[in-house]
C-alpha cells in the first residue's frame, strides 16, 4: 500500500503543499547542515595540513596517523554519547553543546605547541564530529515530511562534501601563497572557528524535532513547531499520527542495549545499520579524503601539483552529491546502494590495475590515477554516501533511534579511525596496486551483503517503518 494512504490504525496524510513552511523547514535544513559543513571541514583539512604541521611539530609517520586519527576514534566515542544525549536533552540542544565543541577544539589546535595540545584539540573536534553524524541526520529525518525526507536529510552529506572541498581549497590557496610562514596550518584549521559560530547563534532560533517532543510528552509544543514546517492540515494530521504512536508506546521507554538485544527483529535491524556504516567505510573513501595528497604524491604528482590536484576529488564529490540528493527520493535505496558498491569497487579494481600496469615515472601515470580517484569518489558521493546516512537516520524505531545510530555511527568510526591509522603503512607495505585490489574484494563482499540483507525503506513515513521493523514485516519485503 502507498505510504500515507490510510490504513487500519493509521492517519491519512494530506499531500504537501508550498508556502511559509516549506521555506521555513529549508532554512531549519541549512542551520542544522552547518554542523555537517564542520565535519567536511575538520575531517578534510588534515589532507593539506598534515606535512607543515609534521614539520614544524617534528612527527614521525606513526605520530602523523596518531594525529590523523585521534579525531577519528573519537569522533567514534562521539557518535554514541551524542545519540544518547540526543534521546535524553533533545536534539536541538545537543547541536547547539557540539557548536560550542567545535570551537573549543579549533582553538585548543590552533594554539597548540606540541604534539599532547594538538591530539587533545583533535580528540574534542573528533567528539564534536561523531556527534553531529549522529544528532543531525537525526534530526533532520524527524523534521523532513516523508515524501521528501530522503532529499532533505541527505542535505546533511552534500554539507560534509561542501565542507572537505572548502578544506581542499583553502589548503591550496593558503599552502601555496603562505606556505614559507610558520604554523602556516594553523591559520588552516581556525578557519573553522567561522561555521561553528554559526551553528551555535543559528540553532538557538531553530525549532526542536516535533517527534522528540511528543515522546517526551510535549505535544502542544509539537504542535507548534509542526505548524511552522508544514500546512495547517497536514500539521494536525502528522500531529494524530505522532500521539497515536506514542500512546501505543506509552509504557515503553528509550532502550538500551539490554532491551535490544533480547528482541531478535531489533538486534536485526541493528546489526543491518552496523554493516551499512562499516561498508561504506570499507570502500576506503575516507582514506582518500584523509590522504589524498599522498596517494597522489605517489602516483607521481610532486607535492604542490598533489595540493592543487586534490581539488578534483572534492569538487566530483559535491556534484555526485547533488545528483544524490536530486536521485534520493525517485530511487530505491536498495538500487542505490547495490549501484554504489558496483561502482565503488570496479574503481578500485581499474586503479590497481593503472598502478600496477603504468611503471613509475610515466608522464600518464598520475592523470591516469588521479581520473580513477575522481571516478572512484563521484560514485561513492553520488551513490552511497547521502544514501547511507539517510538510510541510517530511518530504519531504527523512535524508542531505540538515538542508541541504533549512534552503535551504528559508532562501528563506521572505528572503521574509518583503523583505516586512517594503518592506511599509509598499508600503501607502504603492498603500494597502491595491493591497497587498492584489497578495496576491491572488500567491495564485492559488501555488495553481496546489501542484495541479501539490506531491507527498503523510501517512500514510507518513519511510523509505519517502526511499525514493520517491529513486527519483522520488513525483511520479507523487497
Amino acid at each position: 500500500m502507498p505510504a500515507g494512504t490510510a490504513r487500519p490504525g493509521r492517519v491519512a496524510l494530506p499531500p504537501l503543499t508550498e508556502g511559509p513552511h516549506r521555506r521555513r523547514l529549508g532554512l531549519v535544513a541549512l542551520i542544522a547542515t552547518f554542523g555537517g559543513l564542520l565535519f567536511g571541514y575538520d575531517t578534510g583539512v588534515i589532507n593539506g595540513a598534515l606535512r607543515p604541521m609534521a614539520a614544524e611539530l617534528g612527527l614521525t609517520p606513526f605520530t602523523e596517523g596518531v594525529a590523523t586519527s585521534s579525531l577519528v576514534f573519537a569522533a567514534a566515542i562521539g557518535a554514541m554519547i551524542g545519540g544518547r544525549l540526543s534521546d535524553g536533552w533533545g536534539r536541538r540542544k545537543t547541536i547547539i553543546a557540539l557548536a560550542v565543541l567545535f570551537f573549543v577544539g579549533t582553538l585548543a589546535v590552533v594554539v597548540a605547541p606540541n604534539l599532547a595540545v594538538l591530539v587533545l584539540g583533535r580528540i574534542l573536534l573528533g567528539l564534536a564530529v561523531g556527534g553531529a553524524s549522529t544528532v543531525v541526520p537525526v534530526f533532520l529525518a524527524e523534521l523532513a515530511p516523508y515524501e521528501i525526507r530522503g532529499s532533505l536529510a541527505g542535505r546533511n552529506e552534500l554539507m560534509i562534501v561542501v565542507g572537505q572541498l572548502a578544506a581542499f581549497v583553502v589548503n591550496a590557496i593558503i599552502g601555496n601563497t603562505l606556505g614559507h610562514l610558520d604554523g602556516v596550518w594553523r591559520i588552516m584549521f581556525a578557519i573553522s572557528a567561522i561555521p561553528a559560530i554559526v551553528l551555535f547563534f543559528g540553532m538557538l532560533r531553530m525549532p526542536e524535532s516535533p517527534r522528540w517532543l511528543v515522546q517526551r510528552g510535549n505535544v502542544a509544543e509539537a504542535r507548534a513547531v509542526l505548524a511552522t514546517v508544514r500546512s495547517a492540515e497536514r500539521a494536525e494530521a502528522e500531529l494524530e499520527e505522532l500521539a497515536a504512536l506514542a500512546e501505543a508506546e506509552s509504557h515503553q521507554r528509550v532502550l538500551g542495549w539490554r532491551a535490544v538485544l533480547t528482541n531478535k527483529n531489533l538486534v536485526r535491524i541493528l546489526l543491518i545499520g552496523i554493516g551499512v556504516g562499516i561498508a561504506q567505510q570499507l570502500t576506503g573513501i575516507n582514506s582518500i579524503m584523509y590522504f589524498g595528497q599522498t596517494v597522489l604524491i605517489e602516483s607521481g604528482f610532486d607535492e604542490s601539483a598533489a595540493l592543487i590536484a586534490n581539488i578534483a576529488p572534492g569538487i566530483i564529490a559535491v556534484i555526485g552529491a547533488i545528483i544524490a540528493l536530486a536521485m534520493m527520493d525517485r530511487l530505491d535505496r536498495r538500487k542505490t546502494f547495490i549501484i554504489g558498491f558496483t561502482l565503488t569497487t570496479l574503481s578500485h579494481l581499474l586503479i590497481g590495475l593503472a598502478s600496477m600496469l603504468l611503471p613509475v615515472g610515466s608522464a600518464a601515470r598520475p592523470w591516469v590515477i588521479l581520473l580513477l580517484v575522481v571516478v572512484f569518489v563521484g560514485s561513492m558521493q553520488t551513490f552511497l554516501n547521502v544514501a547511507v546516512w539517510v538510510y541510517l537516520s530511518e530504519i531504527f524505531p523512535l524508542h531505540m533511534r538515538g542508541f541504533g545510530m549512534g552503535i551504528s555511527v559508532f562501528m563506521l568510526w572505528v572503521t574509518n579511525g583503523f583505516l586512517s591509522l594503518y592506511f599509509l603503512s598499508l600503501v607502504d607495505t603492498v603500494g597502491i596496486t595491493g591497497t587498492f585490489f584489497l578495496f576491491a574484494v572488500v567491495g564485492a563482499i559488501a555488495l553481496l551483503f546489501m542484495w541479501r540483507w539490506v531491507p527498503e525503506t523510501r517512500g514510507r513515513t518513519l511510523e509505519s517503518l517502526e511499525e514493520d521493523v517491529t513486527t519483522g514485516a520488513i525483511y520479507t519485503q523487497r
